[in-house]
């Protein structure tokens, strides 16, 4: 029996790199302790399924110490006004995956004659919050009498989402790693990021997260796009970030989503403002929590009391999310957790014989053909 002689802080840093308790390796592993301990070792067949189960590459075990992993993209997430640690095996293969595909998708728009998108990067930190956010709108058609007529904020979240892919930003959605149901994002470490391309700008939202936040990071992210700049982040509606982009993103978010102007002539001074916040929500077909930031800006909220309701409200709305994880009709889904505009390109790439099949699958995160057939008829294609 061959062991193999592994250092215990590389494995100590695998374990810390999952974000999962040493318990939960444990039970698999019960030598585990000891290796830490440097009192025993692993075999070769050890080591390969604690790798497998720590979702790191088996070669990273053989160093002398663990290895730097740089984020490929500036990180604005902050917890308590520090940075955060070092990015999660779930962050970082999510992070790349959207690489590959935007990269994939980039080549797509190039040999179809795809031509720039003159409003990737047309802002400027200087510019005016109220114009920017003017600009998005109506470039995305999000305005509010559109709005308005929506039954409700969450169908309001899918038109959103639905008009940012027209025009022609990729947006995926999803709380798990790839399609792998047992691996959840976790909204503590990020909620979305932004991969800022003139060809193919990428926005990815962290769908573990409540909807009522997603609609926040969504808006969040195109001010990300329309600045060019990358960028990971944990956007909410109630902080002001110490960084400049951030905070610039943040208040043309909430500027985007419910205009200051517009609501103050909605706002009814001195009404209770949980029942405010709620008629103004159906009002302006957001979340509850994006209006009681423009109360706080409208100066209807004191800070104490905006971070009082923000909570409160943040714990009324959190079980509703853990309800609609992710979950249901896979190809139902599928267009949201890719983004519909790339599953479109992808399949057609393929069904032209431009792009291998194989690739295809792994782009989609698609394993069988008859996978990839049904969600083809279900983007509309035809056999």
């Amino acid at each position: 029996m061959t062991y193999v002689e592994v250092s215990p802080e590389i494995l100590r840093w695998a374990i810390d790199r999952s974000r999962r308790p040493v318990s939960a390796f444990e039970q698999k592993f019960p030598k585990l302790s000891a290796w830490l301990r440097g009192e025993a070792k692993p075999t070769l067949k050890q080591l390969e399924s604690f790798a497998r189960s720590a979702h790191a590459p088996v070669g990273y075990f053989f160093l002398s110490q663990p290895p730097e992993e740089p984020l490929p993209l500036p990180d604005f997430r902050t917890i308590a006004g520090t940075q955060m640690s070092r990015p999660s095996a779930d962050l970082l293969e999510t992070l790349y995956t959207c690489q590959l595909r935007q990269d994939w998708y980039r080549d797509f728009a190039r040999a179809n004659g795809e031509q720039p998108l003159n409003f990737v990067g047309s802002a400027r930190l200087s510019d005016s919050v109220p114009d920017t956010a003017a600009r998005i709108r109506h470039r995305l058609g999000f305005d509010l009498d559109r709005r308005r007529q929506m039954p409700t904020w969450t169908e309001a979240l899918r038109q959103f989402l639905a008009q940012a892919d027209e025009a022609g930003v990729l947006v995926m959605v999803s709380g798990v790693v790839g399609a792998n149901t047992r691996r959840v994002l976790d909204p503590g470490e990020f909620r979305g990021f932004t991969l800022a391309d003139p060809l193919a700008p990428l926005i990815f939202i962290n769908g573990a997260d409540t909807k009522a936040a997603q609609m926040f990071t969504l808006a969040h992210e195109l001010a990300h796009v329309w600045l060019g700049r990358s960028a990971l982040s944990d956007a909410e509606a109630k902080s002001e970030p110490a960084q400049e982009v951030e905070r610039w993103c943040n208040r043309v978010a909430a500027e985007l989503l419910v205009p200051l102007e517009a609501f103050q002539s909605e706002l009814r001074s001195g009404a209770p403002w949980r029942d405010e916040a709620r008629r103004l929500a159906r009002v302006f077909k957001v979340s509850t929590l994006v209006i009681l930031r423009r109360m706080f800006d409208a100066r209807a909220l004191t800070h104490q009391q905006f971070e009082e309701a923000y909570r409160a409200e943040s714990e009324r709305l959190r079980p509703l999310a853990e309800s609609t994880q992710e979950g249901g009709d896979f190809y139902a889904t599928l267009g949201v957790r890719v983004g519909r505009r790339f599953a479109r390109a992808v399949v057609a790439s393929a069904l032209e014989g431009h792009t291998l099949f194989r690739d295809a699958y792994r782009l989609m995160g698609i394993k069988k053909e008859s996978t990839f057939r049904t969600a083809a008829e279900r983007l509309g294609f035809a056999f």
